[in-house]
């Protein structure tokens, strides 16, 4: 939960911030005399709410490598390596996109993650702990999700998402503060003392709800990379992996930065599921073993 916590909180970080420089650019222009109408909040929102979503996902790449510590395979130097370069290239090319970077990072336990700004550009890296737990089908399937995390657009889509809905964020928050400075504390323009306390609430609360909404999308598409997998590596392949994940005792320990792309991700029950980034791993065998696409 910790983790969660970590990942919420900094995403209402940025939205704060953003929302503090639109707070102080706003007066500003109006001292100008820019008339700020719905308009021009619609503009600031877009800039801060997309800008901060693409400029994480053209850094996605750079941020994974520095996080996990991951080494880019360039000549491979073992057996191992060269078959792990090998057969993601053989999936990418069934995929039809392009030759992802494939990296290894040190870690005990079994995990993987796809990222980077596009689908020919991307990056698959694995863990030494999945490749010591996972018999080679096994971490085929594993790569198979993966390459399909990227075939299927999911860095891009997830990026979008979080940028539309910081713009929705910080756009309500501004037109809900005007309302509510004028009816409750009489403000004559909307831009009083309680406008700009009740932007940073509403900032807090809905960015909260906007969480929610970018976590469930993730492990919806867990399930199309699950099947995704399946047919890149055989649907047998791909159960048996999750299996062996889900009897591992070690819990997914991937920075936040690329956690949602991982092959798995922290358990969660009650409220805290709602801030799950991947499903249960028993939900994900039970829609392959029923042939869920």
């Amino acid at each position: 939960m910790r983790r969660v916590g970590l990942f919420v909180m900094t995403n209402l970080a940025v939205l704060v911030v953003f929302g503090f420089v639109m707070n102080l650019a706003e007066p500003w222009l109006r001292a100008q005399g820019i008339d700020v109408n719905q308009a021009g909040m619609l503009l600031f929102a877009l800039i801060f709410g997309m800008g901060g979503a693409l400029v994480s996902l053209l850094m996605s790449k750079k941020i994974a490598l520095m996080s996990t510590h991951a080494k880019i395979i360039e000549q491979p130097t073992s057996q191992v390596e060269r078959w792990l370069v090998n057969t993601v290239e053989r999936q990418a090319r069934e995929a039809g996109i392009g030759m992802p970077d494939v990296a290894i990072f040190q870690a005990d336990e079994p995990n993987a993650f796809a990222t980077g700004a596009s689908r020919n550009k991307a990056l698959v890296a694995v863990s030494t702990g999945l490749l010591r737990h996972m018999n080679e089908s096994e971490v085929e399937a594993v790569l198979a999700h993966e390459v399909s995390h990227v075939a299927n657009g999911d860095m891009i889509t997830m990026t979008l998402l979080q940028g539309v809905l910081n713009t929705f964020v910080l756009l309500l928050s501004r037109v809900l503060g005007q309302l509510i400075d004028r009816a409750v504390f009489r403000s004559e323009r909307g831009y009083g003392p309680g406008y700009f306390i009740t932007v940073i609430v509403l900032q807090i609360v809905l960015g909260i709800l906007a969480s929610i909404i970018v976590m469930a999308f993730s492990r919806w598409r867990e399930f199309r990379a699950d099947a995704g997998g399946a047919r890149l590596a055989g649907r047998g392949k791909m159960i048996a992996a999750l299996e062996k994940l889900r009897r591992s005792q070690q819990p997914g320990q991937l920075p936040e930065a690329v956690e949602a792309f991982g092959i798995r991700g922290r358990v969660g029950m009650g409220f805290k599921r709602l801030f799950m980034s991947h499903p249960p791993l028993e939900e994900r065998i039970a829609a392959l073993e029923q042939g869920v696409r």
